[in-house]
């Protein structure tokens, strides 16, 4: 697994900002993120962590994967070619498939270890998840309670509310794929 964010996080948020024609001061307007935390993501100075992705994502109202990681259509359509991406305190993700615009979805494998709690904000209105149990148990919150699932169980849920994935003491590694409901960008 790799341990630090993925250098390609810096280089596609600047790309991704320069393309817009945004300044950072714009960039952070858009984002909620700071014009500072912007910068020094951009010089790779500071790692991300996947909350103020989403944020950045949200404001540029891209997918996660855009972000992430820039595969070669090749690996994009074979679901080859990326890298784990070891998030500051918090998950590991891997995509499996990005973004696909016609079918508004992106697919991730995330690994929580053993007794591990990642809570996310409410991701942009109409946002679907679904998530599949690959290894181990592990809980989802939806709704304000924690729903079990087992190795082979997958459950779907509004991803626009708050919600949380939590591992049993095995860990669990997981697939997590995004429904967009909104047309975006990518």
């Amino acid at each position: 697994m790799n341990d630090a964010i993925s250098d390609s996080i810096p280089a596609n948020l600047r790309q991704l900002r320069n393309d817009a024609g945004l300044s950072l001061s714009k960039a952070a307007e858009m984002t909620g993120v700071s014009k500072a935390m912007l910068g020094q993501i951009e010089r790779g100075e500071s790692s991300p962590t996947i909350a103020t992705l989403w944020k950045i994502a949200q404001g540029f109202h891209l997918p996660l994967s855009a972000l992430i990681e820039a595969p070669t259509p090749a690996d994009a359509s074979q679901g080859q070619g990326f890298k784990t991406v070891q998030f500051p305190g918090s998950i590991a993700v891997k995509i499996v498939f990005p973004f696909d615009p016609a079918l508004g979805a992106e697919t991730f494998r995330i690994h929580l270890v053993p007794g591990q709690c990642h809570q996310s904000q409410a991701h942009e209105a109409g946002m679907i998840e679904e998530v599949f149990v690959l290894e181990g148990q592990m809980d989802v919150l939806r709704d304000g309670e924690w729903v079990p699932l087992q190795t082979g169980e997958g459950l779907r849920f509004d991803a626009d509310l708050p919600h949380g994935y939590r591992s049993g003491d095995s860990g669990a590694v997981f697939l997590n794929m995004h429904h967009y409901r909104r047309a975006i960008a990518r």
